[in-house]
């Protein structure tokens, strides 16, 4: 499996950054991205480059922070704007003007605001699992039991929580995967854990200060988070066509986070698999790749 994924590239883009990077297919087909969440990297899509590698050219990066790209020491280089320039960057670097992208988790949160400032170079949007950032924003400000569902964001953004990560070789990270406290997942076989333990082994600090630069967390007595934004729903409107997979079993992000997306997006359509974790990308790589299939044929 994976024989058609080159893995081993690197970009270095002109702002300064160096993205690893791997694809499938050719260039000059049209350009497919595909953009990870924490605490992943470029292999959750090894699937999906796999199978959509026939007839694009499929490229997942490590975003910067994660494995093999650059991890920069300064906090502030972990704003969303910073990361949605790294991909604009890292779709010219490629020769081209314009994308369809795929995301998650974090990914998603990053490219929502690349739809948002960027639509022209946006053939159409792809996010699974990653709340709108608005919606996301009211439910942190305002819904008790989003705010208790997001309390491991604050836990993450306190100093130290890479070293509790990392601790007893990776045990509290992997818990992440396997639904704290579950049966190990099914799709977290021998192969994949070693391979994420390569690639959390390079450094988690990069991938925790995500969720320190980021306004968006359950406000505290100490940070008030979203509830010191002042943010106009009309700039939160997604121009393109936009689909959204949601796996309804996630405990972090439940699925009331879909409420009143349709009033920031004219072209949109919601795919909810009940059954599904946060991790539907590894737990039915097939039917995620028929769903991305189906958009991008349409």
């Amino acid at each position: 499996m994976h024989s058609l994924i080159q893995s081993n590239q690197f970009a270095a883009l002109s702002n300064g950054t160096r993205l690893h990077y791997a694809s499938a297919g050719n260039v000059g087909k049209p350009l497919l991205l595909f953009v990870h969440g924490f605490p992943e990297f470029w292999y959750e899509w090894a699937a999906q480059l796999e199978e959509f590698g026939r007839d694009y050219f499929a490229v997942a990066p490590d975003l910067r922070g994660f494995n093999l790209s650059d991890m920069p020491t300064d906090l502030a280089a972990y704003k969303a704007k910073h990361i949605v320039d790294d991909l604009r960057l890292l779709i010219e670097h490629l020769g081209y003007e314009k994308a369809t992208i795929v995301a998650h988790d974090w990914g998603g949160a990053i490219c929502w605001n690349f739809a948002i400032a960027l639509p022209q170079m946006l053939e159409k949007l792809i996010i699974i699992n990653s709340p709108h950032p608005y919606l996301f924003m009211q439910a942190l400000s305002s819904n008790t039991s989003q705010k208790s569902a997001s309390e491991y964001m604050n836990w993450l953004r306190a100093e130290g929580s890479e070293t509790a990560l990392a601790k007893d070789n990776f045990a509290l990270i992997e818990g992440f995967f396997n639904g704290m406290g579950q049966p190990p997942a099914a799709w977290f076989d021998t192969a994949t854990r070693a391979r994420y333990h390569e690639c959390w082994s390079r450094g988690l600090r990069g991938g925790v200060n995500y969720y320190r630069a980021s306004p968006l967390h359950p406000p505290t007595d100490t940070n008030q988070g979203p509830l010191k934004l002042q943010l106009k729903p009309e700039d939160f409107h997604v121009k393109v066509p936009v689909r959204v997979i949601w796996g309804e079993n996630d405990k972090a992000l439940p699925k009331t986070l879909l409420d009143g997306l349709e009033n920031f997006i004219p072209d949109l359509q919601v795919i909810r698999i009940p059954e599904g974790s946060h991790w539907i990308i590894h737990e039915q790589p097939a039917r995620i790749n028929q769903l991305i299939r189906g958009f991008l044929d349409n």
